[in-house]
């Protein structure tokens, strides 16, 4: 019997947000609100949707053993994540310099700090992990050796689901064991190695060249794109006011990956992942603006 329903293999931070009126041109400084300090990274945030979604959930991460390694763990406990394969040490914890402007959207960089230290070996080492797992998820704020150790390690008939960002060319190896891979505008662009043009179909047909066996496409207020080789179908966005959309691909990200491993079908999958998306922009945060699946029903 399989005991998780989604295993999230990436990063953990601590995000570092403050609201600023515009964001600095080179050279430029700009007064911001005052600081506020939330758990968050890719990994983690998708752990922590997830599992406030109800999934059984498990991360493999590696956080530092500092203040901002304990917030991300209490983070998860309080979500309800199981915390046995986040890795304490060798490094700070990773932190995220993120910028909101008033209408919502926002800008990030990244010090990896301890997720640079998430190894191929400690993957391996967690073999246990991988075999109780329906479905597998994974992001690129980890080095991409161990991205590909993840695909290497997955357990016969679960699933692997992928988000290039920040992105990267992805190995054939990779690309092949996506089921799906998510991308936007810029990561397609990244991935296909050159501009994006026409439609986002095409784009996805360009995708699927390469090998994955899905891909979903996410296009902001347009909603997202599934396609799989046999069909290609728009999903609808939810349309609400956004207050901040720091974490809320991962939350998509997350709900969807849960939901495939349910049994729905792409499309109904990504039409659920649509509104946790949704839901989580209408509050403030990445972990702290997750729903849980009565919200979502509610929206």
């Amino acid at each position: 019997m399989q005991d998780y329903d989604l295993l999230v293999v990436g990063s953990a931070n601590a995000d570092l947000v403050t609201v600023v009126e515009r964001r600095p041109g080179a050279g430029e400084t700009v007064l911001g609100s005052d600081l506020a300090v939330h758990p968050g990274g890719k990994g983690a945030n998708q752990a922590v949707a997830a599992a406030r979604l109800g999934a059984r959930t498990a991360l493999l991460a590696r956080v530092g053993d500092d203040g901002h390694g304990r917030l991300l763990l209490d983070s998860m406990e309080s979500a309800g994540v199981d915390p046995a394969g986040v890795l304490v040490g060798g490094a700070p914890t990773g932190v995220a310099l993120i910028t909101v402007d008033p209408s919502g959207d926002n800008s990030i960089v990244v010090a990896p700090g301890a997720n640079a230290r998430l190894t191929p070996q400690d993957v391996r080492a967690a073999g246990g992990l991988f075999q109780a797992s329906r479905v597998v998820s994974a992001q690129l704020e980890i080095p991409l050796d161990t991205v590909a150790e993840v695909v290497r390690t997955l357990a016969p008939g679960s699933r692997f689901v992928l988000n290039p960002s920040p992105p990267a060319p992805l190995p054939a190896e990779v690309l092949a064991a996506c089921d799906p891979l998510i991308v936007n505008e810029h990561e397609a662009r990244v991935v296909l190695g050159a501009d994006v043009t026409g439609e986002p179909e095409d784009w996805a047909r360009a995708l699927l060249a390469l090998g994955p066996r899905s891909v979903v496409i996410t296009l902001g207020a347009e909603g997202a794109l599934v396609a799989d080789g046999t069909v290609t179908r728009r999903v609808p966005s939810v349309k609400v006011t956004a207050v901040d959309t720091t974490g809320a691909g991962d939350a998509f990200t997350a709900a969807l990956a849960w939901r495939l491993g349910a049994g729905e079908s792409l499309a109904d999958a990504a039409a659920f992942a649509a509104r946790v998306g949704a839901a989580a922009v209408t509050k403030e945060g990445a972990q702290a603006s997750y729903p849980t699946t009565a919200e979502v029903s509610a929206l």
